[in-house]
């Protein structure tokens, strides 16, 4: 590893804004502009270092409520159960919310189980169907094991969402402005709160806080300067937009639920006097649902007598009947990402085992083990286990992609219909270079939306017989619930990834609890990563960081004092020692640094690489001709590009090699300057070089999946400006993972065999 010296310049400030997290900014830059406030930024009372909400704590709360009904109760699966187990809850919801709307109109996008029984839930709440009707269990209808269809179905692509009439938005405009929130608001509010926004506001001014960006400091001065003397921190509207609000914060930072006694200290640093009454509201509302989970790890207790000994059965048959309760935490968590968990544990343990065992149904073993002889190592011993399972894992870095690829090449000469799936354009690039099979590679986002892969069947289902999606570290749980959901029965599916790296954007961590869950094989590949970058990587990978020969100055490090210091370094390796040292133009160089505010961060870095690469006035939106962007039309999806024009019908952008035009109003919001991205940001997706900038203000913010994540996204060069000093050795070597809050493995335990691994 070579080092180039550095001048001194005075340290940089703003280390609380260097804290990157898949979060607001993250998930879709500068979004939403809030009252009192020019940005919306990661909230300390909740969050730590990278912005993840801490999950951990005693389980509280009351005993596991009972489903009522006779003997069909015994017959419920364990999610059916817990779902059964509210509806007492939920009749009370409705009772209170008849006079005003309809039933909840949530779990839409879903399908499968989750689905059926949310429906079944209102049946009963509804007076459609008695107890035992709505929940007997039905013989499953499955779909025939997948089958050569000549015309796949392609679905037709959704409607791009209406916005909302201008009526409309003139009303919440005035509501707005007479509790001195920004009118630039209006639209965004007018979306979200639908029909009747500004009397939803007047009724309740802590609705605001479902608008992206807006925080409750900025909600409750709305809310005194609609309500004046009636406003109050006791207020049960606005302990209930609270709960929601830190629940939808959690998801930001990638919780599919909160544990109980997180979310009352949470509530209790919001000055919210009572919060359990809070999140007892908020439950009454159907605004969030309770779930208790059996402890992991932990035994029955044995009930003991006043002197020590066991109970005697013959005390009586009640006593000897009844069980002691084991253990459990209690979760409060968001309907939406409740059932997405749901609906993929469903989804899993179908395709764990629906495998048909009937040779007549695909390639004899005979044909299987064949294939495998012809290859060697990881890739054959991938190639064995997706022989005899539904659901199979594998891991590896960047050079271990060719097992997949392997079995692509291997399935597809067994006549079975394959598609593999990447998270990024690049990846698919990566991926169809790997098998050498353009029309197998597909994004995930385009083989969900029909624009790429197969098609479905007649059935809805993905016309394949075996889909490999890799990069599955950035799979959250709602789309992972799609792809699981949109398989045939009979399927195949391998979920491969680096589980080194970040993990999802969005809520939960699926790849990371398959693998600790143990519910099907797992290859684990011995194809290391080459050169230098590689053997680096390796090292951080179980917690070392050392130094590397690199000859040909594949590694090197340039130490700063400042961020000042930082930001020259990195344009000068940019701009000039990196084209010409190294012989990778500017434009095939990523800068990746911690977070999007401070000194060092994404917006001061790319206002200087942008007048140094590509200099020009902005004339829309700060925007101009050949800008590198990244544009980020949802949550969780970034896409990069550059901006081709601008005219009045928005800016007009080239990503991926695809044409998209962002309306001028949406600018703001989706589109800013990528010359230098997050960590998060770039995951899924590697450039010929990389400059990770580390500026002295970022140290509390690495951790081990940062470095690796941002050291790896490098092919044949990395350049480190580092002013951290011993805080990147020691996050290495001590900052793990900021561990989420899911279920999964939970749902999942019930429902899989134990599997052989």
């Amino acid at each position: 590893m070579s080092t180039e010296p550095a001048a001194a310049e005075d340290p940089g400030a703003a280390a609380a804004e260097q804290a990157e997290s898949p979060g607001p900014e993250e998930a879709a830059p500068d979004a939403g502009t809030a009252p009192d406030a020019t940005e919306p930024a990661s909230d300390p009372s909740e969050s730590d270092g990278d912005g993840e909400t801490t999950a951990e704590g005693e389980a509280e709360g009351e005993g596991k409520s009972k489903a009522d009904g006779d003997g069909d109760s015994a017959e419920l699966s364990e999610t059916e159960a817990e779902i059964a187990a509210q509806r007492e809850l939920r009749e009370r919801i409705e009772q209170r919310k008849a006079s005003k709307q309809g039933p909840i109109d949530a779990g839409t996008k879903l399908s499968g189980t989750a689905a059926d029984l949310l429906a079944a839930v209102r049946a009963v709440e509804s007076g459609e169907k008695p107890v035992a009707s709505a929940f007997q269990e039905p013989e499953p209808a499955r779909r025939p094991a997948p089958s050569r269809a000549p015309e796949p179905v392609r679905p037709q692509q959704p409607a791009a969402a209406q916005a909302p009439a201008e009526e409309a938005v003139e009303a919440v405009r005035g509501v707005l402005a007479e509790g001195g929130a920004p009118p630039a608001l209006a639209e965004q509010t007018a979306a979200v709160l639908g029909d009747g926004a500004d009397g939803q506001l007047r009724a309740d001014p802590w609705q605001l806080l479902r608008v992206t960006g807006v925080r409750p400091e900025q909600a409750d001065g709305f809310a005194r300067a609609l309500l004046g003397a009636e406003c109050g921190p006791d207020d049960e509207r606005r302990g209930r937009a609270i709960t929601v609000w830190l629940l939808e914060q959690a998801a930001v930072a990638g919780h599919t639920a909160l544990d109980a006694t997180t979310l009352h200290a949470a509530l209790g640093q919001r000055a919210v006097p009572e919060p359990d009454a809070a999140v007892q509201s908020a439950l009454a509302e159907g605004d969030a649902l309770v779930f208790q989970d059996a402890l992991e790890g932990t035994e029955v207790p044995v009930q003991r007598t006043d002197d020590g000994g066991a109970p005697d059965d013959s005390e009586g048959a009640e006593g000897a009947d009844e069980e002691p309760e084991r253990p459990v935490r209690v979760l409060i968590g968001l309907e939406r990402y409740a059932l997405a968990e749901e609906s993929l544990a469903d989804g899993l343990a179908r395709v764990i085992n629906s495998l048909s065992k009937d040779e007549d149904s695909g390639p004899a073993d005979a044909d299987w083990e064949a294939a495998a002889a012809q290859a060697s190592g990881s890739a054959a011993e991938l190639i064995r286990a997706v022989a005899g399972h539904g659901l199979v894992l594998h891991s590896g870095g960047e050079e271990a992609r060719a097992e997949p690829a392997a079995l692509v090449a291997a399935a597809t000469a067994l006549g079975l219909r394959v598609c593999a799936a990447a998270h990024s354009a690049d990846g698919r690039r990566r991926l169809a270079r790997a098998t050498g099979a353009d029309e197998a590679a597909v994004t995930v986002a385009g083989l969900l939306s029909g624009e790429q892969g197969p098609g479905r069947d007649a059935e809805g289902a993905l016309a394949l017989d075996l889909l490999v999606v890799l990069d599955a570290p950035q799979l959250d749980v709602e789309t992972a619930a799609m792809l699981v959901e949109s398989l045939p029965d009979g399927a195949r599916l391998v979920l491969g990834g680096d589980p080194g790296v970040l993990w999802s954007a969005g809520p939960g961590r699926v790849f990371a609890d398959l693998l600790s869950a143990r519910c099907c094989p797992q290859v684990v590949s011995r194809t290391p990563d080459p050169g230098p970058i590689g053997e680096l990587t390796s090292g951080i990978g179980i917690g070392e960081l050392n130094q590397v020969e690199a000859p040909g100055k594949e590694v090197v490090l340039v130490p700063v004092r400042d961020p000042a210091e930082a930001i020259h370094r990195t344009v000068q390796l940019v701009a000039d020692s990196v084209p010409r040292a190294i012989g990778v133009p500017a434009e095939q160089t990523q800068v990746i640094t911690p977070g999007h505010g401070g000194a060092a961060g994404t917006r001061a870095l790319n206002a200087a690489l942008k007048e140094r690469l590509n200099p020009g006035p902005g004339r829309f939106g700060g925007f101009d001709p050949d800008d590198r962007v990244a544009y980020v039309p949802a949550a969780g999806r970034t896409t990069l590009g550059r901006v081709v024009r601008a005219d009045a019908e928005g800016l007009h952008l080239e990503c991926d090699g695809a044409p998209v035009v962002v309306p001028k109003e949406r600018v703001e919001r989706q589109v800013r300057h990528a010359w230098a991205l997050t960590a998060h940001q770039a995951t899924g997706r590697r450039w010929p070089a990389a400059v990770v900038v580390l500026p002295g203000d970022a140290a509390e913010a690495l951790s081990r999946p940062w470095v690796y994540t941002a050291f790896s996204r490098a092919e044949r060069h990395l350049s480190v400006v580092q002013g951290v000093e011993q805080a990147l050795p020691r996050a290495v070597a001590e900052r793990l993972w900021k561990d989420r809050t899911t279920r999964l493995q939970t749902l999942l335990r019930p429902q899989v065999p134990a599997a052989t691994v």
